[in-house]
């Protein structure tokens, strides 16, 4: 069975912690897509290109390996629009703790109602990385601070690059 999952997030840099989510759901689907939201009302440090490209530099070969096919996509709108025209029949969640579980069984119970033909699977963070969160991570890359043991090498680059200029 083909079987396509979707993973959204804003990847506003991708984290370590995203790319465990993403192995994590190259064992549950033969088609991945990291699908990455537009929010108009959000100031994002990288842009929607910029984060496409490193998710397929940080985790294209990864999946590949794990006969995967990775795909990386932007979207406006809701996160059930894009799974329909992307023809994902999963949603892919990583949870870190019991309130990521509490927000995600909310939206995974709206997301539900809106597309019932579409199963949201919850993964849980492996051990070394349930405490990263990119907002973090962001805070720390703009004060100056080593984000390197958070994100992987080609984001931990492009962040030092963009806070440069």
């Amino acid at each position: 069975m083909n079987r396509t999952a979707l993973y959204t997030g804003s990847f506003d840099p991708l984290t370590l912690g995203h790319v465990d989510v993403i192995l994590s759901a190259a064992a549950l689907c033969d088609h991945l897509i990291v699908a990455i939201g537009r929010h108009a009302s959000k100031t994002a440090l990288l842009t929607p290109e910029e984060r496409a490209e490193l998710v397929r530099a940080s985790c294209g070969d990864l999946l590949a390996q794990r006969q995967c096919q990775l795909s990386v996509i932007s979207f406006d709108g809701l996160a059930v629009e894009a799974a329909k025209a992307a023809g994902a029949s999963l949603f892919v969640r990583g949870l870190r703790n019991g309130s990521d579980l509490d927000y995600e069984m909310e939206m995974a119970g709206m997301n539900r109602a809106m597309a019932p033909g579409v199963q949201t699977v919850f993964v849980a963070a492996s051990p070394g990385v349930g405490h990263i969160t990119a907002t973090l991570v962001r805070q720390i890359a703009q004060m100056g601070g080593d984000v390197t043991p958070f994100v992987p090498a080609r984001v931990a680059e492009a962040l030092r690059a963009r806070l440069k200029s």
